[in-house]
C-alpha cells in the first residue's frame, strides 16, 4: 500500500463529483474522428484529438514539434482506412523487417557503480524543475512527467551489474531469483533503445527496441506523431475504451486487451515516445479503470480498491503466458483542480502505484509495466471542477507498437 502524498485536487463542496457523465453512443453508431458529439461535458475519445483543441501560451493552435534547422516536417505517412488490422502480425505489416541482434551480443566492460541513467541533455529551451520527487519538464508548449523506473524494476533482484558499451551506451543486467535475467541497453543519453528478458534456458524476448538513429540529436524532440495524418476512429466507441464499469464479465478484460491496434503500425517506437505521443499513444485500445477510487490528491490505493484490479490483472497474466514479451502502459490522470505541476507529479504516482500492486498482489512481472503520469491534460469529463472520472487510471496494451511480434529468438 502507498502512502497518500499532499492534496492538490480538492473535493467538491458537497462531497459529491461533479456531473457531466459522457453519454454512451447510439447502438451502432460510430464516432467520426475520436469526437464524443452528444454530450457537452464528454470530451473528445482520442488524446490526440484533447491536444488538437488545446491552445498553445499565446492562445493560438500549438505549431508542430521540432527544430526549423531540421527542415520540413515529413509528409504524414499513408494508414489504411478500414476496420483495424486482424492481429498484431497484420498490424505490423507496414514495418521493414527489423535485424535486432540478442541483448548479450556486444562485449562490454563491467562498471564498479551504476551510471546515472538520467538524460544528460534536454530538448532545446527545456525547462526542467522538480515536484517532490518527480522532474517536471516544461518545453514546446507542452509538459511532461519523468520518474525514476529503477527501483521499481530491480526490487527484490538477486544481482543487478551494469557494463560500458561502445559510443557511450551501457547495459544493465538484473537477476531474479527465477534465474530470468531483465537486460536494458541504453544510448549514451540514457534513453532504453532496448529491453529483453533471457529466461533460464538461453531463449532471449524482446520487451522493446527502437532503432538508435530517432536518438542522434535530442536538442530538438519532434513528437513521431506528426508524421501520421489525423487519427479517425472507424468502430464504436466501447470497442475501442472498455470501462471497467461496464464490464459484466471478468473475461471480457482479456478479449479486450488481446486485440490488436485500431490502424497499422508504421515503424516501432520507444517506449517514451509512445508516453509522449498522444497520436501514437491511440493506436492502442484503452481500458479505463473506472472503478478504482483514488481520493482527492492521493495515490493511495487501499486493500480493497487493490482487489477491483483482479479481473485485469488475470487478463494480463494470460497474455504473458502466451506472449512473455507484452508491454501494458499504465497511465494516471487526475481532475483539473490543482497547478499543473502538482497533478502531473499526483498522476504519476498514482499508475505507479497500481504497477506496484499488479506486481506484487498479481505477480505481474514489473518489466512488463510501463507508467506515465499525465495529471490533467486528458480529461475524461470537461470540467474545471472536482471530477471523479478524471481521477483514474487507465492501461494500454502497447507491444505491437515497440516490439516485434516474433519477439522470442
Amino acid at each position: 500500500m502507498t502512502k497518500a502524498q499532499p492534496s492538490t485536487e480538492q473535493p467538491p463542496a458537497s462531497g459529491k463529483p461533479a456531473v457531466g457523465e459522457p453519454a454512451a453512443p447510439a447502438q451502432g453508431e460510430k464516432p467520426v474522428q475520436g469526437e464524443a458529439p452528444t454530450d457537452p461535458n464528454a470530451a473528445p475519445i482520442l488524446d490526440s484529438q484533447k491536444d488538437a483543441k488545446r491552445p498553445g501560451k499565446d492562445g493560438k493552435q500549438p505549431a508542430q514539434q521540432g527544430g526549423s534547422d531540421q527542415g520540413a516536417a515529413p509528409a504524414p505517412a499513408a494508414v489504411a482506412k478500414g476496420p483495424p488490422p486482424a492481429d498484431d502480425k497484420a498490424a505490423q505489416e507496414a514495418i521493414k523487417p527489423e535485424k535486432i541482434v540478442p541483448v548479450t551480443d556486444e562485449k562490454g566492460k563491467r562498471l564498479d557503480k551504476a551510471p546515472d541513467v538520467q538524460a544528460k541533455e534536454r530538448p532545446q529551451g527545456a525547462d526542467v524543475k522538480t515536484e517532490g520527487d518527480r522532474l517536471i519538464i516544461q518545453f514546446n508548449n507542452q509538459t511532461i512527467v519523468e520518474s525514476n523506473e529503477t527501483p521499481r524494476l530491480d526490487r527484490g533482484a538477486k544481482d543487478v551489474y551494469y557494463e560500458e558499451l561502445p559510443r557511450g551506451r551501457t547495459r544493465e543486467t538484473i537477476v531474479r531469483d527465477n534465474g530470468n535475467q531483465i537486460v536494458t541497453i541504453r544510448n549514451s543519453n540514457g534513453d532504453v533503445i532496448q529491453r529483453s528478458r533471457i529466461t533460464p534456458d538461453g531463449r532471449e524476448y524482446v520487451l522493446s527496441y527502437v532503432d538508435e538513429h530517432y536518438y542522434q540529436d535530442v536538442h530538438d524532440w519532434r513528437d513521431p506523431g506528426d508524421d501520421l495524418p489525423p487519427m479517425q476512429l472507424t468502430i464504436p466507441s466501447d470497442q475501442y475504451i472498455l470501462d471497467s464499469e461496464s464490464v459484466q464479465d471478468q473475461g471480457d478484460y482479456y478479449t479486450f486487451l488481446e486485440q490488436p491496434p485500431v490502424e497499422k503500425v508504421q515503424r516501432l517506437y520507444s517506449v517514451v515516445e509512445v508516453k509522449r505521443s498522444a497520436r501514437v499513444r491511440d493506436i492502442a485500445r484503452r481500458v479505463d479503470l473506472d472503478t478504482l477510487n483514488f481520493e482527492s490528491g492521493s495515490a493511495s490505493i487501499s486493500d480493497s480498491e487493490v482487489k477491483k484490479l483482479q479481473g485485469v490483472a488475470d487478463a494480463m497474466n494470460r497474455l504473458l503466458k502466451k506472449n512473455p514479451a507484452e508491454t501494458f502502459l499504465i497511465e494516471g490522470h487526475t481532475d483539473a483542480v490543482g497547478s499543473e505541476n502538482a497533478n502531473l507529479a499526483l498522476s504519476d504516482r498514482r499508475a505507479e502505484a497500481v504497477a506496484e500492486a499488479l506486481t506484487s498482489a498479481f505477480g505481474i512481472p514489473p518489466e512488463n509495466l510501463t507508467t506515465q503520469g499525465y495529471g490533467k491534460r486528458y480529461l475524461k469529463v470537461n470540467t474545471t471542477g472536482p471530477e471523479r472520472q478524471n481521477r483514474r487510471v487507465a492501461i494500454r496494451r502497447i507491444t505491437p507498437l515497440v516490439a516485434p511480434v516474433a519477439s522470442a529468438n
